[in-house]
C-alpha cells in the first residue's frame, strides 16, 4: 500500500520533535511491502525528513490538499495514488480513508499512536478494514459498488 503521512502534528511535535515510535513502526511497515509518503499543506518537507532520520523509510514528499481533498487529490495528479493517510486532522482521513491520530504537541514517553496506526495497518490489510474508531473508510469507499469495505481489499491466501 502507498501509506501517506501528514507532518505537523502527525509525526512532528511544535516542540519540534519525532512522534515517539515512528522509525520503528515506519521500518516494520517497510519490512511489510509498504512504500510510505509524507505530504503536507505547508509544502514539500524533505527538509523535516532529513533532520529527522527518516530518508530511509520516506520515498518521496508531496503537497497535501488543505480543502476538498478528494478532488484536489485527483487534481494534483500525484505519481502515486494515497491507499491510506494518516493525519491529525480528522476530516482528511475521513475524505479520503485512513486513520484520524491525536495530536502530537509535544514529547511524551506515553504517547502510543504510531503503534496504534501499525495495528489498523495490519487490520485493513488482513480484513480490508479495521474497527478500531480512528479507522476511517473515506468517501470514495462509501460510494463504492457493493462489496467493498475499505479503501484497499484484504488480501487473499
Amino acid at each position: 500500500m502507498n501509506i501517506f503521512f501528514d507532518m505537523d502534528y502527525t509525526l512532528l511535535g511544535l516542540d519540534n520533535t519525532l512522534r515517539p515510535n515512528t522509525r520503528e513502526v515506519m521500518q516494520r511497515l517497510i519490512d511489510d511491502g509498504h512504500t510510505l509518503y509524507v505530504w503536507s499543506g505547508v509544502g514539500i518537507r524533505w527538509p523535516e525528513v532529513r533532520t529527522h532520520k527518516l530518508e530511509p523509510f520516506i520515498t518521496d514528499c508531496f503537497r497535501k490538499p488543505i480543502m476538498n481533498y478528494v478532488e484536489a487529490t485527483k487534481r494534483a495528479n500525484l505519481p502515486v495514488k494515497p491507499d491510506i493517510v494518516i493525519d491529525d486532522y480528522p476530516e482528511v482521513p475521513t475524505a479520503l480513508g485512513g486513520i484520524f491520530v491525536r495530536p502530537y504537541f509535544y514529547h511524551s514517553t506515553t504517547d502510543n499512536e504510531m503503534e496504534r496506526v501499525y495495528t489498523i495497518i495490519q487490520d485493513c490489510v488482513r480484513d480490508g478494514y479495521s474497527n478500531d474508531e480512528n479507522y476511517r473508510r473515506g468517501e470514495a469507499a462509501d460510494a463504492a459498488p457493493d462489496g467493498y469495505v475499505g479503501p484497499f481489499p484484504a488480501r487473499e491466501g
